[in-house]
């Protein structure tokens, strides 16, 4: 939340500077988002010189960027379970998979995307 007398360029620096600090963590500890990151890299000049158009690029990038977002999504939610205790509980289990399922259904839904986009062709 704002504090109180803060203006809208404030507001903009701190959520970037909270925004890039959650990158770094996810980065600093999650496996699985580094390679998300890296793979991206490569990812998303391919989807501009493989799209025909505007709209295909922004398809074949959104639904890379995508699955970076639930990722994202998912390290939160294993954050806030593992915060919660270590021990195991049926309900952060099921939380965490969960999050690990959502993953999988972005990435298959890139890879959709992707074929068809140019298989369309």
């Amino acid at each position: 939340m704002a504090k109180p007398g803060t203006g809208p360029f404030e507001q903009i620096i701190r959520g970037t500077d909270c925004s890039l600090k959650g990158i770094r963590a996810g980065w600093c500890t999650q496996a699985s988002l580094r390679y998300e990151i890296c793979l991206l890299i490569i990812i998303l000049p391919a989807a501009w010189w493989l799209g025909k158009d505007g709209a295909e690029r922004a398809l074949l990038m959104g639904s890379s960027l995508f699955v970076v977002v639930v990722e994202l999504i998912n390290s939160s939610i294993e954050t806030v379970v593992n915060r919660i205790g270590a021990e195991y509980h049926e309900l952060s289990g099921r939380a965490k998979d969960l999050g690990s399922a959502a993953v999988f259904c972005s990435i298959i839904m890139g890879v959709i995307i992707w074929v068809v986009v140019l298989v369309h062709r």
